[in-house]
């Protein structure tokens, strides 16, 4: 695995999101009350970056066409056959890392 500091802890507060780019990929990190989870940018519908959309707890909804995700799985809740591409991520030394040349 190799992980890319993307962004320092303190800047994303439970309950936010932010999109960003970490090694050419579109990234969106999230931060929920249990962790911090990292998904390709990109509803599974037509694409759109899910960072213009909105986090209501663990729930994550597209602004476009309002498909919606889990947080912390990537699961579709609606459609339930939607699933968000996830890239691996942990905290060192206070930044935010991620992995993404390996997604599930």
């Amino acid at each position: 695995m190799t992980f890319r500091a993307a962004m320092p802890l303190g800047e994303l507060w439970i309950g936010e999101m932010r999109g960003l780019t970490v090694a050419g990929r579109e990234v969106l990190l999230l931060r929920c009350e249990d962790g911090l989870y990292a998904y390709e940018d990109r509803c599974a519908h037509q694409r759109v970056r899910l960072s213009e959309g909105k986090l209501d707890g663990a729930v994550l909804t597209c602004r476009a066409h309002e498909w919606c995700y889990d947080a912390r799985s990537g699961a579709g809740l609606n459609p339930e056959s939607a699933r968000l591409r996830r890239f691996a991520v942990r905290v060192e030394g206070g930044m935010i890392c991620v992995d993404v040349e390996a997604a599930s």
